[in-house]
Order: C-alpha cells, then structure tokens, then sequence
C-alpha cells in the first residue's frame, strides 16, 4: 500500500510539476524576450524619426546655407571710378613707359581710375591745363619749371619724381674732348632756347661765366649743327637716341655729373587736388609705379605697348632709349630715397637756390614747401 501511496505521490508531484511548466511556457510567450525588446523599441525610434517636425525643418538647412555663400558678393557696392586727365609736358614717348604700361594692364583700374593721357607740345601750357582744372595731374619735363610756375603764385605742388638724375647732356665728337664743364673754354656750344638757362647753371655751378666759351649759340633740335661743325657742343637728352646715333662716336657729359643736380620727368598736381583727392593720387602713384617696374624686367614687351598705345613712334629707337633712361633710374639710388617716386628734399633746396642766384624768379624765390610736399608718396605706402 505504500508503495502504492508513494507511487501516486510521486505521480501527483510529476502533474504539478508539468502544469507549472506548462504555466510558465504560456506566460514567457504572452511576454516575448529581451531580443523583441530591443528590436522592438529600436523599430519604434526609427518610425518616429521621420515624424520628428524639427528634424524635418533642419535637415535642408546646412546645405542651403552653404549655397548661399557666393550670392554675397552680388550685394556689394559697384566700384566708383574716377576720371583723371594726365597732362604730359611734351610729346610722348619712352618717358611715359611705366604709365602707358599700367594703363594696358588695367592698374589703374585696379585703383578705381580710368586714365587718359593728354600729351603736350610746343603749343601747349601743360601747367595751365592743370592749374584750371582741365586735367587732374601733370608731367613737367625738369623741375625748374615746377619751381618757377609757384614763383609766379600758380596754385600747385610736385608730389613725386619719375627720374631722380636728369638726362640732361652736352655731346660733342669723338675728337673734341668732353670729361669736364672746364673742357668747354673756348667751345662753341650749341643748345635749345629752353636749355639756355641750363648752360648758365653749368656754368655757374663751376665758377665759369659765359665768356669763358667761345660762343653760345641757339639752335633746333636737330643735330645737324654739331655734324657739320658749326657748333663744337650740343645739348639734349641722353635718350635722344635718334638724334644721338647720327654721332656714334661721341663725348657725353651729363648736367648732373657737371655739378647740377636737377629732376626729371616731375609729377604735380593742384593745390585743391592735393589737399582734397589725396587717394586719388595715391592710387594713381601706386599703378604707376607698378607700370615702371613692370617695364624695367620686361623692357621689349613694354616698349611694345607704348607702341600699340602710339604707333607713330619707332620701336627700335623708343627701346634704345628706354634702356638708357631705365639704366639712369636705377643708378640714381631710388631705392635709397624711399623708392619710385620719391626725391630728396635738400636736392629741392638747392634746385631753388641757384635758380635764386641766377635770377630766374620775379618775385622772392618760393619757400620749399609750396614747391614739393612728400603727403602723397607717404599715403601710397601705406
């Protein structure tokens, strides 16, 4: 009978057992797994991030504003250009090299100018067209005529310098002996009616007068009076070469070398202009510089534009003397003085007192500061 009773026990302990199995299978799949749990939230964050309205609002934003970016230089202000007249003081040439340069090659423009040159001649007051406001800037070929020009009140100032050693000359033949002003004594010296005043500083400057020549004579500018000797010394500018090459063999002595130290190729301006438009010159200054030095490592391409810009003039002769005139810029130390441009104020002063002395003013002779002013050489640089 135990045996029996164990056996139906044991029997009722099997049931509970597998009923309580049975109770928990049905349980644990009414519930699911950790595994559905995880796949089941993670469904239910990617269903919900579409429906996300700021996710949908910030989604486009990064790359339109990136597409924006180069719509802003659409906003901005037109470039204002100014209209500036440039009034050479002659006909031109090589000595306008460096600002026919930057004028091709949109420099200028890069300044806000747009330039036109007006080249002069022997009908044509270049000091008179500035001074009434016709053009904006002008060219002197020397600067007595600057100095001369304020002696006489004419409102306007030089605020830089192309050429810091004149070109100025005095030539003669292989055979007449030229190294000093001392070999000209008894010579008959041939020059211009504007070079005149030239020989009289010459001389003045080496304590000789004119009788210590044997004639001063005005001449053309032709150099036909030295070639058939009716003078023994003619006058000019260095880079005169078309005339020069007539006398391959010749004698040089430069004014400046003789003991006057004069300016070439002087730029000015008006007095209102100066003090009003300062910018304006400064851009101007700044082109132009540019133009020269470009012409200076690229002289044939250079004397090429000049060409195109003039055609009438002569490739061969307008390069001949741009590289004389380029070799007198660079010997003269402009580098030294502050670079293109500038000049030294005691070679100003001097400038006006020999002049003083020879009696070139009719009224005292002008105070240096209403004859040149450095304002704008010093605003170009910065």
């Amino acid at each position: 009978m135990r045996r029996v009773e164990d056996k139906r026990a044991m029997g009722s302990r099997w049931l509970l057992m597998l009923a309580l199995l049975a109770a928990a299978a049905v349980f644990a799949a009414g519930c699911g797994g950790d595994d559905d749990d995880g796949g089941a939230s993670q469904d239910a964050v990617q269903e919900q991030a579409p429906e996300d309205p700021a996710a949908e609002e910030q989604a486009p934003e990064e790359p339109a504003s990136e597409e924006q970016a180069p719509e802003e230089p659409i906003a901005e202000e037109p470039v204002e250009f100014t209209n500036v007249t440039y009034q050479l003081g002659w006909l031109a040439g090589n000595g306008v090299l460096g600002e026919v340069v930057a004028k091709r090659m949109g420099w200028y423009e890069e300044e806000g100018i747009v330039l036109k040159i007006d080249p002069g001649g022997p009908s044509i007051d270049g000091v008179a067209q500035v001074a009434s406001g016709r053009a904006l800037i002008g060219q002197l070929s020397s600067s007595p005529s600057a100095m001369l020009a304020v002696s006489q009140g004419i409102p306007l100032q030089v605020f830089a310098v192309g050429t810091p050693e004149h070109p100025y000359a005095f030539f003669s033949k292989a055979e007449t002996p030229l190294d000093s002003p001392q070999d000209m004594r008894g010579l008959v010296v041939g020059t211009q009616a504007t070079g005149v005043i030239l020989v009289e500083a010459l001389l003045a400057a080496n304590d000789m007068t004119r009788d210590d020549l044997g004639s001063l004579e005005t001449v053309g500018g032709d150099i036909t009076p030295l070639l058939t000797d009716q003078v023994d010394v003619f006058t000019g500018w260095v880079t005169n070469v078309g005339q020069l090459s007539q006398v391959p063999d010749r004698n040089t002595l430069r004014l400046w070398d003789a003991g006057v130290p004069l300016y070439a190729h002087i730029y000015y301006a008006g007095t209102d202009t100066i003090e009003n438009n300062p910018e304006v010159l400064a851009g101007w200054l700044r082109a132009t510089a540019r133009g020269w030095e470009f012409a200076t490592e690229n002289t044939e391409e250079a004397v090429q534009m000049l060409i195109d810009e003039y055609p009438d003039l002569e490739f061969e002769s307008q390069l001949a003397g741009a590289q004389i005139l380029l070799g007198v810029k660079e010997n003269a130390g402009v580098e030294a003085l502050g670079g293109f441009g500038w000049f030294d104020l005691e070679v100003w002063q001097e400038q006006i007192d020999r002049w003083d002395n020879l009696g070139q003013f009719d009224a005292d002779a002008p105070a240096i500061d209403r004859v040149v002013t450095t304002a704008i050489l010093e605003a170009a640089d910065r």
